[in-house]
Formats: C-alpha cells, structure tokens, sequence
C-alpha cells in the first residue's frame, strides 16, 4: 500500500509538474500571447514574469526541499493560483476555465498522497 501512494503521488506530482513547468516557460517565450491573455481576463501583465519564477520556484519547492512547512506553502500557492485562475476564467466567459481545471485536480490528488505518505512517515 505504502509503495502504491509513493507510485501514484510521483506519477501525479510529474504530470503536475510538467504543466506547471510548461506554462511557466510560455509565459517568458509567448510573453505577447500570455500579455494578451491575462489582458482579457483583467489581470495586470506585471504579474506575468513573478507569477512564472513562483511556479517554477514551487515546482522545485514541491520535489527538492524536504522542510514539511515550505512545501505546504507550494501546495497552497499553486491551490489560490489555479482557483484564481479558474475563477478569472470564469468571470471572463471565455471558455478557458478548462484549462487550469486539470492542474487544480492534479494539485489535489498530489497532496493528499503527500499526506498520506509523510503520515506513515510519521507514524514508524
């Protein structure tokens, strides 16, 4: 069971991962396309370039550091962006809600197998 949630909790943390990561590097190769995108939804294209190195900072966060704290704060600042997004999304009427839906559920499942695995940890 213990080596099962180590499986499933990598495979989705991955997955996760290489969305995050992907949509980070777009956001510094398609500035203009990402500018006009957060344009639409009425956020300012300011955020664009920190809101990048944060998700690659919480992706390294999320796999590197071990410190219980730090990754809880990555789980938690990737859970407001993606239900920020969604709701943005949402509000702008565009359809693209879509989009961060599927990282959002990735999220979820990639911390509650966090959980579940630091909890055994904890209990030997």
């Amino acid at each position: 069971m213990k080596k099962r949630d180590l499986i499933i909790y990598r495979i989705v943390t991955a997955i996760f991962s290489l969305i995050l990561i992907a949509g980070a590097i777009t956001y510094f190769v398609k500035y203009d396309m990402a500018a006009e995108m957060f344009t639409s939804l009425g956020v300012p294209t300011a955020i664009i370039y920190p809101l990048a190195i944060a998700k690659i900072l919480g992706v390294l966060a999320i796999w590197l550091i071990k410190n219980p704290l730090i990754k809880n704060l990555a789980y938690l600042g990737f859970g407001l962006d993606l239900s920020m997004a969604t709701i943005a999304h949402l509000n702008a009427g565009d359809g693209g809600f879509y989009g961060p839906i599927l990282p959002l559920v990735l999220l979820i499942i990639s911390y509650v197998f966090y959980r579940k695995i630091n909890a055994n940890e904890n209990a030997k």
